[in-house]
């Protein structure tokens, strides 16, 4: 298997979202901070790790600091097939209002209030919602609580984690519109299909199946993870088998879509992608027009 193209920085990204589920599932203080230490010492190693990996230097990835034999062998899971066994059954047992109400101010009822409103999942996303105006339109966040939650996310994300997504930079690239609707058309045929792997999330699923089903793809430089919305709103909605959400990455910049079908104006029964109505119709006018 060739692998994929994994810089420093999504590495290290990776190690931080498996310690963010961690601490938001209880972990033990020492095994959470050993996952931040190797992300730090991946962001400082002097050449990137994924050469290492490729080049069998298994004596250079464990002298990489805080990088140990369980670590290594994530990494090198990660460089050689682009996944995490670890990170997918985290994501799978660990709700993201879990991840959200562990930040100082926010308890339970108000994470779920931002994951059902926004379809925030990560405490990156938290952080970009509270700087874009997106967490200031809803109800419970005041002028204090919005800035006591972007002071603590502030200090709290790692290095490596806000290097990602690219501080102090232009809003990071987006995957076009048909780039997206193409990945969300993919993904409801092979889920009708029975032909995607699917998982077990731990949210609305007191038997624990494996419902969910997911779909990895990578296009025109991007890495996709589409799966359908698990969300309270989604459900009380009927819409689980409608709306898919979108996860992607490019250069070690992370984002999200969601995809839904419209109910009114020029896209009613078509899918579009929800806070990009104007690139979606566009979208649509340009076919027409071909």
């Amino acid at each position: 298997m060739d692998g994929v193209e994994a810089s420093n920085e999504s590495i290290a990204a990776l190690l931080d979202r498996i310690a963010d589920l961690l601490e938001a599932g209880r972990a033990g203080e020492f095994r959470v901070a050993a996952y931040r230490r190797a992300a730090e010492g991946v962001i400082q190693a002097g050449e990137p790790v994924a050469n290492m990996v490729r080049e069998g230097r298994s004596a250079d990835l464990d002298a990489v600091p805080g990088v140990g034999e369980r670590i290594a062998g994530l990494i090198e899971e990660y460089v050689n097939t682009g996944r995490s066994g670890l990170l997918e059954r985290l994501e799978a047992e660990t709700s993201p209002e879990a991840a959200i109400a562990q930040v100082p101010g926010i308890g339970e009822e108000l994470a779920r209030r931002v994951v059902d409103s926004l379809g925030v999942r990560t405490l990156e996303e938290l952080e970009l919602a509270a700087h874009d105006g997106r967490l200031d339109g809803v109800p419970g966040f005041g002028p204090e609580r919005l800035e006591g939650v972007r002071g603590y996310l502030a200090g709290r994300l790692s290095r490596s984690a806000r290097r990602s997504r690219g501080e102090g930079r232009a809003p990071a690239e987006r995957p076009p519109v048909a780039l997206l609707l193409a990945i969300d058309g993919e993904y409801r045929r092979r889920a009708s299909a029975d032909d995607l792997r699917r998982i077990a999330p731990k949210r609305f699923n007191p038997e624990g199946k494996a419902w969910l089903p997911v779909l990895e793809e990578s296009r025109e430089g991007w890495d996709f993870t589409a799966l359908f919305s698990n969300t309270a709103r989604a459900h009380e909605l009927g819409k689980t088998d409608d709306w898919v959400v979108i996860y992607y990455e490019k250069d070690g910049r992370q984002g999200q879509a969601t995809v839904v079908t419209g109910s009114k104006g020029p896209l009613d029964g078509r899918r579009m992608v929800r806070g990009r109505e104007a690139e979606s119709r566009a979208f649509y006018a340009d076919r027409a027009s071909t």
